[in-house]
């Protein structure tokens, strides 16, 4: 499903790790580097750090903040991993066990950030990600295509977010 008419046309960009070399340095092999760094909890850490030197800029001043990390213009961005299981575009605190999304709090770190970096965590080492401004998301939240939670998966991703 495409949204309406538009697609969103974003370049896919690459962040790239020498798989043999990491694994080497861990003392694991390819297939469980491979495995723990497709981990969106595991691999987060390491990707913020990554997208915020690309961008010139800095991690946010601690974790936290309601956004992951600053560019070269001051801008705050959200670093988001697309899993397996799909992505979520509201704040982390409304996500997990024992956790409830709440639009209010959604639409309020809506207006604090420039957007999302994206990046498809299942392609390790060669990760591809995507830049989306806040605008769009609450755009495509409006409009009904992100759900109630803001969770999609990985397919409608694609259709709704990238258009492929």
């Amino acid at each position: 499903m495409l949204f309406l008419q538009e697609r969103l046309l974003m370049e896919k960009k690459l962040i790239e790790w020498d798989l043999a070399e990491v694994s080497k340095a861990l003392q694991l092999t390819e297939v469980e580097t491979k495995e723990y760094f497709t981990d969106g909890r595991r691999v987060s850490f390491m990707i913020e750090r990554r997208l915020a030197k690309i961008l010139g800029g800095t991690l946010a001043p601690s974790e936290g903040a309601s956004f992951d990390l600053l560019d070269s213009e001051g801008k705050k961005w959200e670093v988001r991993s697309l899993t397996k299981g799909g992505i979520y575009f509201c704040p982390s605190y409304m996500v997990g066990s024992g956790r409830a999304f709440e639009e209010k709090g959604f639409l309020k770190k809506l207006q604090e950030i420039k957007g999302y970096l994206i990046s498809d965590i299942t392609k390790f080492p060669k990760v591809p990600y995507w830049s989306i401004s806040s605008e769009k998301i609450k755009e495509l939240y409006l409009g009904g295509h992100l759900g109630s939670t803001t969770k999609i998966t990985r397919k409608i991703f694609f259709e709704t977010i990238i258009g492929a």
